[in-house]
């Protein structure tokens, strides 16, 4: 099955779900927001939310940082 993440085609085992792919991508879900077809989707739901042929998925990485305003 494809599927579109961040603008790329990617092939992924049919009946695979978001934590599925992140473990694929070797993506820690703790650091990224995910969008599937344009629908925000909780982190608590990644295992329960099937991918279908097609979904265009938006990988969103969380950047830290510090420092002080001078």
């Amino acid at each position: 099955m494809h599927v579109i993440v961040n603008g790329t085609e990617q092939e992924v085992p049919s009946g695979s779900n978001i934590s599925q792919l992140l473990d694929r991508l070797k993506v820690q879900s703790e650091r990224v927001a995910v969008e599937v077809n344009l629908k925000i989707v909780h982190r608590r739901q990644y295992s329960q939310v099937s991918l279908n042929d097609g979904d265009q998925i938006e990988i969103i990485g969380f950047v830290g940082g510090g420092g002080s305003c001078r």
